[in-house]
């Protein structure tokens, strides 16, 4: 083949090559990475962002793929909402509480003292004005959210010692996440909000008294019962905790409409799954917790009406001192209202029956 031919063969597979490369780049899979708030260990709740990006490179046949982070791994655990917003990675999973030194308001989208619980909060949420409100909070830090799972109502933790009257909240040193420890100052409590991995270190120390997480089953796995024995009810401060997937809005608006789709039902698909796995594990992880000496323990009615009172009290407060959280809490409070008195003529009366029937 002559110097001529060469070149004419050279260029024409040189023509080749460019026509089928854009083809080829346009099928080339997405890879966003995802930081969680949460470390690994907790299958439950760290494990509702592995569900979610499992799902996602399912519905795209594998072209989007999302790489899941344990708290620490690419930022701190608290620190994934300034790496959303900055686009440091393309989204989080993260409990929107762990935020309110940012803005009051980012404890509506996890739970509030004697909010709504988790079905009220998925109402408000999928079919009120939840998510809509929500959206319009989070764009000025250039995050979209989609709810990301729920713990259902919580256990109010674990306690060297007995909880026997408000005078034993005097002084207590109280993991407690978040929003909820500005009740717990009022009440004469110490909050420390600290994060999931670091919390057992913590009781084991004794640099706090008493700690709250989750429920039996994420608790267990923590191992509070071997530093703590009395483990209280209800968490009145998380009646039903849900978690947020926050995704960067640039990386957001730049997905096609497909994995616009794609994204909102796999967040839908991990929201049902994490609330459904803590229902299924934890009544097996209470009876091995009680099994092995934990003694569970109501909290005294005192203490339950003063919280309630502080919290109130507080909510008034900041209604009269934040915009953002006077708007959003307004469609909440008469969500809220509405909801408890249809609960309880359904839910409550059925769930107190079936309690309290032999089966």
């Amino acid at each position: 083949m002559d110097r001529r031919s060469l070149i004419k063969h050279a260029g024409i597979a040189g023509v080749l090559t460019a026509g089928v490369a854009p083809a080829v780049h346009a099928q080339a899979a997405i890879r966003w990475r995802l930081a969680s708030s949460f470390p690994k260990a907790l299958d439950t709740i760290y494990g509702a962002a592995e569900v979610f990006a499992k799902k996602v490179g399912e519905m795209s046949g594998g072209k989007f793929e999302i790489s899941v982070h344990a708290g620490g791994e690419l930022m701190p655990a608290f620190g994934v909402v300034d790496g959303v917003q900055e686009g440091t990675v393309q989204m989080a999973h993260t409990a929107p509480y762990y935020f309110f030194g940012k803005d009051d308001t980012f404890a509506m989208g996890t739970a509030i003292p004697f909010g709504l619980n988790s079905r009220q909060l998925t109402a408000w949420y999928y079919d009120g004005n939840g998510l809509k409100l929500f959206r319009e909070f989070y764009d000025k830090y250039n995050i979209v959210n989609f709810p990301g799972g729920n713990t259902g109502a919580q256990m109010g933790g674990w306690y060297r010692n007995e909880i026997k009257s408000l005078d034993d909240m005097k002084g207590l040193k109280f993991r407690v996440g978040g929003f909820a420890g500005k009740v717990v100052t009022r009440m004469g409590g110490v909050p420390q909000n600290i994060p999931g991995g670091e919390i057992y270190q913590a009781l084991e120390r004794g640099t706090i008294d008493a700690v709250e997480w989750v429920g039996p089953y994420d608790d267990e796995k923590l191992g509070f019962q071997k530093v703590a024995k009395n483990y209280y009810y209800p968490g009145w401060w998380e009646g039903g905790a849900q978690l947020d997937f926050y995704i960067n809005k640039a990386a957001f608006n730049g997905l096609s409409a497909e994995n616009k789709a794609i994204v909102e039902c796999a967040a839908s698909h991990a929201h049902t799954t994490m609330q459904a796995m803590y229902d299924n594990r934890n009544p097996a992880a209470l009876k091995r917790l009680v099994a092995g000496g934990v003694k569970v323990l109501p909290f005294p009615r005192p203490v339950m009406d003063e919280a309630f009172k502080q919290s109130m009290s507080l909510y008034t407060e900041l209604s009269d001192t934040n915009p953002a959280w006077k708007k959003i809490y307004a469609d909440y409070s008469s969500f809220r209202k509405d909801q408890n008195l249809w609960f309880r003529f359904t839910e409550a009366q059925f769930d107190r029956y079936m309690q309290a029937a032999t089966l």
